[in-house]
């Protein structure tokens, strides 16, 4: 049973409560088609339990195979850098098939940020470093692929269907 490394801080990207009674954490990959089949699953979940469960999302992209991952990553960190982190984050989810340059663009538009800036942030690796320290703490957890998902700081390990992780969120809450 692994651990997560890095507890979760101030840093992270979290929807709730931080000190909810049930913190789910996720390692994940914008390109990955688990982690965009988990997306609404998660969603779901946020709506189920409310107050009483808090979201990390942590990046970890699988660079070999989803050659996207990466700068979608960037545009993601790049939005959070202008407080908008989450709606980057859901729309990179909800167009994840068509994922590329032309995708970052538009969606740095829909969410009024400047797509000049993004695609320097992006060219330049600007949050290189912010998805490294993820992706290493995500290793340094036990994460070997994504989605990867921690409840209270231990990896489940089981599938990640609605009903599964319902179940052993339950488990956890008081």
């Amino acid at each position: 049973m692994s651990k997560l490394s890095i507890p979760v801080s101030a840093d992270d990207h979290v929807q709730g409560d931080p000190a909810a009674p049930c913190v789910l954490v996720e390692y994940g990959d914008y390109q990955c088609p688990s982690c965009g089949q988990a997306y609404p699953i998660v969603k779901r979940l946020q709506k189920h339990f409310g107050k009483q469960l808090a979201f990390v999302f942590r990046n970890f992209p699988l660079t070999q195979i989803h050659p996207w991952a990466e700068p979608a990553a960037e545009a993601a960190e790049f939005a959070a850098a202008h407080g908008k982190f989450w709606e980057m984050h859901d729309l990179l989810y909800e167009n994840q098939q068509a994922l590329g340059e032309s995708l970052l663009l538009e969606l740095s538009d829909t969410v009024d940020l400047s797509s000049s800036q993004l695609l320097t942030a992006v060219a330049e690796h600007t949050y290189q470093d912010r998805i490294n320290k993820d992706f290493r703490g995500g290793v340094r957890s036990g994460v070997n692929g994504t989605p990867t998902f921690f409840i209270n700081g231990v990896r489940h390990d089981a599938s990640y269907d609605f009903a599964t992780l319902s179940a052993a969120i339950e488990s956890v809450l008081p």
